[in-house]
């Protein structure tokens, strides 16, 4: 019998969740105020209920009564409780996906063994699947973005509650052992309650650094070897074949302290000293596995090899670690040295292989002695771990802008006599780069002075050349328009002395720079230096945020398709291997999408060299935070990768290319004519969301503009989107799309349309984000800050775009031929109308407390106003 979805467990995870919430409010804040705070969740049900939306009913205007006549020493615990709420409810719904209930249906191996089993059933042979296994290639890039508002301390308590709910789940468990579980979660969020629930400061770089380290300790160092294991039963159970002990399936980068694009922040000294740190937590990592090892493996038996290594030790297995352990120890001084200095270390460091031999040497010696199943534990997990995270523990990109480039070779060209850089058109730029790259003399004087900020690049440089090639994954070229922004950056690389080739990707963004992706890439491949220094590897990044700011999520998502097929033929062309680095976000606005459908919507031939993929911000916590979901997301992209190369995925037919050219420039002029063209869009966008009060919260290292003042240009495209979640428009993850929908309707296409959605997984991917986009949208809330924060002259605005978002539904649901949005997808909806009875007195207060704010500051205010931030945030998940 097929087993159906049980969210039982769920509902009784959450309720008795929210019970011990409201002890703790109840002792904390007095029996009085938690009957306000039930008031307050019963009226917002109500409300809710009335007529399915928060602009109607009875119950709905009282909710307004009791909110905006709080007192101010109500309003930050009336927040927290319902942003508090809402954290718990993540918690229960992540822990949820990942249960023992679930495991049958949801769980990695399930997902990998069933995946296997379907692409054998459709024809795939046995040789094929292990050889796309044995090419794998999943490489998870971990950024720091402003919209991870959570504290360390704060994230390490959910992690700690889920891990209770998962032990509560154990069958046989005793009344005691019952109660102390329970107890440790009433402890945990009694914690939560009583403490702060944000930074005081924005971190730093290398604080956001130290936050990315702390997430593989957490969880990715156990979740690599838990995953492992996982795919080889399940090849194995499919195919009858293992994996290798050399194989490394998955990388992890970072770009967190490394991505100065925008960020003045992040300087030489601290990319520096962030790699250093980097090395110091793997080794102290290692160490820490290197010493459990030495507590177990006290056998005497060992093969020539060990022996010869070992001497006369009585247990050569712990005189081998002992070895291994002493050389760890002595690396993790010196590297403490070099960041208590800042100068390198006299002696070198271990290599990677300088760990992996005598581990090997290890494994090897138990299974030709018999000891197959101490060689396939710990040990082999610590193999895996070496062949993942090297002796770096992450590789990192550095990204710049490409005009700091061009600012370096203007001042050295002007120097030289030579004329000024910047001035000069693409064909002269390009023949003086390829020039001086054929040349073996050195470009840069040793006795020029440059500018402080052109210092500033060349020293970033620098610290790439001290590097070894393992420590670093890339260097990514922001706002890339021509095969000039590449060719600078080799030269730049040379002229620093870098000993080893990096790969050097443009990154694409708007939708001019998608558009002109083919020609840029054609004309580097033109180049016989470009073609041979890069070995018949390229790299090309596609930006997915910027471009969705820049012409609409449609429009947008049709020029990334576009661009990776006409970067992959070109490539061909050229007999070049290319790599697509994708910069998705977690939101709909910015790319996001649930992973496997992510990525089998991709054009057909983009994975063949693996996935390269940005993890971005608060989707790194929500995918990789804990070991169990790391491990399953792990699977889901593995799964979807090996379908995408082993299946190809369908190639668009001319008349859906066509619908897509149709609707892609009719979205683009809809989005735009808003955005660009509307005289009043700016003052309206500051007024009815907070994106006044987020550009002053302690989120992130980087401010959320490129550069001071400017418009939506200069706005980053991630405050940009977080600011519209919050007032629940949603704008930049639906506008231009619907419109352009009912234009194809209106000349008849309707059943072209259909035809696309149900056998084109990219257009049918695109339907379905816009029906989770208008789900979780809500034109009462909207307007209720329209009411109290946009000046009556500009609320015609608000009108007009609340009515096209109506329409726009309407629209989806004529296409999909249903009467509810996400009926195919009803745990979904459910879980937003949950949701939706405590995110909306926090998107009413929200707007309460942005009214008290702009018309008196005061820090209480300020504080109340970041706790709804936080809440709604939980509230959206994906969409904020």
């Amino acid at each position: 019998m097929e087993q159906r979805e049980d969210y039982s467990l769920l509902r009784s995870n959450v309720s008795f969740l929210g019970r011990l919430l409201g002890e703790t409010i109840a002792t904390a804040n007095g029996d009085a105020f938690l009957e306000l705070v039930e008031k307050i969740r019963r009226l917002s049900k109500s409300a809710r209920s009335d007529a399915g939306s928060a602009s109607d009913g009875s119950a709905h205007e009282e909710l307004l009564e009791v909110l905006r006549t709080l007192d101010n020493a109500q309003l930050v615990p009336v927040a927290r409780a319902f942003s508090q709420f809402l954290n718990l409810a993540n918690i229960a719904d992540q822990h949820n996906t990942v249960s023992r209930q679930m495991d049958p249906l949801f769980s990695a191996s399930r997902n990998l063994q069933g995946n296997f089993a379907e692409l054998l059933a459709e024809g795939v042979s046995n040789e094929a699947i292990v050889n796309a296994v044995n090419k794998l290639s999943i490489d998870l890039v971990l950024t720091a973005h402003p919209t991870e508002i959570m504290r360390r301390t704060l994230i390490h308590k959910h992690t700690e509650i889920g891990r209770c709910l998962s032990q509560l789940e154990l069958q046989g468990l005793t009344e005691r052992e019952q109660e102390a579980l329970q107890n440790r979660l009433r402890e945990l969020i009694t914690q939560i309650w009583y403490g702060d629930d944000f930074r005081v400061e924005r971190p730093t770089p290398v604080a956001e650094a130290k936050w990315g380290f702390a997430v593989v300790e957490d969880s990715l160092w156990r979740a690599v070897p838990e995953f492992m294991r996982r795919l080889d039963s399940a090849l194995f159970q499919a195919c009858g074949a293992r994996l290798p002990l050399t194989a490394a399936p998955v990388a992890f980068g970072s770009w967190m302290g490394s991505d100065r694009d925008g960020n003045p922040n992040v300087t030489a000294v601290v990319t520096e000293e962030v790699l250093w740190l980097s090395r110091w937590q793997a080794t102290e990592l290692y160490l820490r596995d290197v010493n459990q090892l030495l507590e177990e493996l006290s056998m005497t038996a060992c093969n020539k090899a060990l022996r010869a290594l070992a001497g006369d030790s009585h247990e050569p297995y712990r005189a081998v670690l002992r070895m291994l352990r002493e050389r760890l120890r002595n690396d993790l001084k010196m590297i403490e040295d070099a960041l208590a200095t800042g100068e390198p270390p006299e002696q070198p460091l271990l290599r990677e292989a300088d760990i992996w031999q005598p581990l090997e040497l290890c494994y090897q010696s138990m299974l030709e002695c018999g000891m197959p199943s101490i060689a396939d534990g710990g040990l082999l997990d610590l193999l895996r771990r070496v062949r993942c995270f090297g002796v770096h523990l992450l590789r990192h990109d550095v990204r710049q802008d490409s005009a700091r480039h061009t600012e370096v070779l203007s001042e050295l060209t002007t120097y030289l006599g030579l004329g000024d850089y910047a001035a000069w058109d693409e064909p002269a730029r390009c023949a003086f780069l390829t020039r001086e790259l054929a040349s073996r003399r050195p470009l840069v004087p040793p006795r020029w002075q440059p500018s402080a900020d052109v210092a500033e690049v060349l020293a970033t440089f620098a610290v790439i050349a001290r590097q070894s090639r393992e420590t670093l994954g890339a260097y990514v070229i922001s706002m890339a328009r021509q095969a000039s922004d590449v060719l600078v950056v080799h030269l730049l690389l040379r002229e620093a002395g870098v000993p080893f080739d990096l790969p050097v990707a443009p990154l694409f963004e708007t939708l001019d720079d998608l558009a002109r992706a083919r020609e840029v890439v054609s004309s580097l491949l033109a180049d016989p230096w470009f073609r041979g220094h890069i070995g018949g590897q390229l790299m090309v990044m596609i930006g997915y945020s910027d471009s969705a700011k820049d012409a609409g999520v449609l429009s947008a998502a049709w020029a990334q398709y576009r661009a990776q097929e006409d970067l992959l033929a070109v490539c061909q062309q050229h007999d070049v291997k290319l790599t697509l680095f994708h910069g998705r976000g977690g939101t709909i606005g910015r790319g996001g999408a649930p992973a496997q459908a992510a990525l089998l919507s991709q054009p057909p031939g983009s994975l063949e060299q693996g996935l390269r993929v940005t993890e971005q911000g608060e989707m790194i916590r929500a995918k990789l935070g804990w070991t169990s979901l790391a491990v399953k997301t792990l699977a889901l992209y593995t799964s979807a990768i090996c379908r995408a190369n082993l299946q190809t995925p369908p190639a668009p037919e001319a008349s859906w290319r066509a619908m897509m050219d149709t609707l892609a420039v009719k979205s683009c002029e809809d989005y735009r004519h808003i955005i660009r063209e509307e005289p009043d869009f700016i003052d309206y966008f500051r007024h009815a969301t907070p994106e006044q009060e987020l550009a002053g919260l302690p989120l992130g290292s980087r401010p959320s503009r490129r550069r001071g003042g400017g418009g939506i240009e200069s706005l980053r495209a991630i405050p940009w989107i977080f600011a519209w979640s919050q007032n629940r428009l949603m704008l930049p993850a639906w506008l231009g799309a619907g419109s352009a929908l009912q234009e194809a309707l209106d000349r008849g296409d309707a059943t072209l349309l259909r035809k696309m959605a149900a056998a084109w997984p990219f257009f049918a991917t695109r339907l379905s984000m816009l029906e989770m986009v208008y789900a979780k949208a809500d034109v009462g809330l909207s307007a209720y800050y329209d009411e109290c924060l946009v000046p009556a002259p500009l609320r015609h605005l608000g009108d007009t775009l609340r009515g096209q978002l109506q329409q726009d539904i309407a629209t989806v649901l004529k296409i999909s031929d249903s009467d509810t949005l996400l009926s195919d997808s009803p745990w979904i909806r459910e879980s937003i109308q949950l949701r939706n009875i405590y995110t909306d007195p926090l998107n009413v207060l929200q707007a309460e407390l942005l009214k008290r704010q702009r018309q008196q500051p005061e820090p209480l205010l300020e504080q109340a106003v970041m706790v709804t931030i936080a809440g709604i945030a939980a509230g959206m998940r994906n969409t904020g």
